[in-house]
């Protein structure tokens, strides 16, 4: 049986583990709303270090190659989930908000990041919620014929079979999302509070 000496005490609670939060769900189900909720949460309450990989924002710079076909998407999985395991590695809770509609990309992801550093979170909403929401117009001009391969409607979304942690922001508000997901996180034993002195 190995002893903590006081010196790896110290580094750890100054270098708490980090972890991926993969949030996926429908365009509109409320991630990107989620994911910026929980950075600040757990920047000012749990004094961590927070990255939000955002989607739409990662595919500006990293992924401003790829396009919306099946193979585009697997790939945009890939590079998201490389830099979440990067930063996850170094101690940063890395929140990924991203449709991300295929499980193979979602349990390729679980694997590059690692299974004990990974949370897959549904953010469950039905399509005619989403739809109703559309904070981007996205569902409207997909429904003109201006975009294709909308999730949800000319392409598919696989829903989790088994996530982690399921929120739904039809029938909850997200600050009560943001409690159950953070309630989660503390019984896995991935989140708790550290006092700075």
């Amino acid at each position: 049986m190995t002893t903590m000496t006081r010196t790896e005490n110290v580094a750890r609670e100054l270098k708490p583990k980090g972890f991926t939060i993969w949030m996926t769900g429908l365009p509109g189900a409320g991630k990107s709303t989620l994911a910026n909720l929980l950075k600040q949460k757990y920047e000012n309450e749990f004094n961590r270090f927070v990255e939000v990989l955002d989607g739409d924002e990662v595919r500006k710079g990293l992924s401003k190659d790829l396009g919306l076909s099946k193979e585009d998407r697997e790939e945009h999985a890939r590079r998201v989930s490389y830099l979440a395991k990067v930063l996850s590695r170094n101690g940063v809770v890395s929140i990924v908000a991203l449709i991300s509609p295929y499980r193979k990309s979602r349990e390729s992801a679980r694997d590059v990041i690692g299974a004990d550093r990974f949370v897959e979170v549904y953010i469950k909403a039905s399509l005619v919620a989403c739809e109703k929401r559309d904070p981007k117009g996205l569902y409207a001009k997909a429904r003109r014929g201006e975009i294709a391969n909308m999730t949800g409607l000319q392409d598919p979304y696989e829903e989790p079979l088994q996530p982690d942690v399921v929120v739904d922001t039809e029938s909850s508000p997200a600050a009560q999302c943001v409690e159950l997901l953070t309630q989660q996180l503390i019984d896995k034993g991935l989140l708790r509070h550290v006092e700075i002195r």
